[in-house]
């Protein structure tokens, strides 16, 4: 198993959403081919989009990229549904070159407006100065969140308690 979230650095260079958010798929995909290749037992791979970043200070990667990072998750997965080869993990459809992708846990809440759903808030004393980066506070909810994933969800769970 393994965890993604990625995040590219200033996409409002590349342009506008999608331009940014496909160049990011890209990228994704490149390190799914790596990881399946470096480690050829990996048969999942969880993805997650980014945190809020609405406190953000910089162009590092500011709303709403942070945001629109989510698009990038759902692309890859449907893109895998649809059978788009560079992301085969069925060896009875092809060469494998990615392992399969679940949606991981979702990271994005609207700052201190948070969601209803799970009562999830990013506070701005949960980023690090830059307002980008999780502080101790920030890293330790996106822990949390990971940790009660892999004990809930059912493709993780089982495997996890094990």
């Amino acid at each position: 198993m393994a965890w993604v979230k990625q995040a590219r650095i200033a996409p409002g260079s590349i342009g506008e959403f999608p331009k940014h958010a496909e160049e990011m798929k890209g990228h994704v995909v490149t390190i799914l081919n790596g990881l399946k290749e470096r480690f050829p037992n990996l048969r999942i791979a969880y993805l997650s989009s980014r945190i809020y970043a609405g406190y953000a200070k910089s162009t590092l990667n500011p709303e709403p990229y942070a945001y629109e990072s989510a698009f990038v998750v759902r692309w890859l997965i449907q893109d895998q549904i649809n059978g788009e080869p560079s992301l085969n993990y069925d060896a009875d459809k092809g060469p494998v070159k990615s392992p399969l992708l679940l949606w991981g846990p979702y990271l994005w809440a609207d700052g201190e407006k948070g969601r209803k759903i799970d009562g999830l808030v990013w506070k701005p004393e949960d980023l690090a100065g830059d307002g980008t980066h999780p502080s101790d506070s920030g890293r330790r909810k996106v822990a949390e969140r990971l940790l009660d994933f892999v004990k809930t969800d059912s493709t993780a769970s089982g495997w996890f308690h094990r």
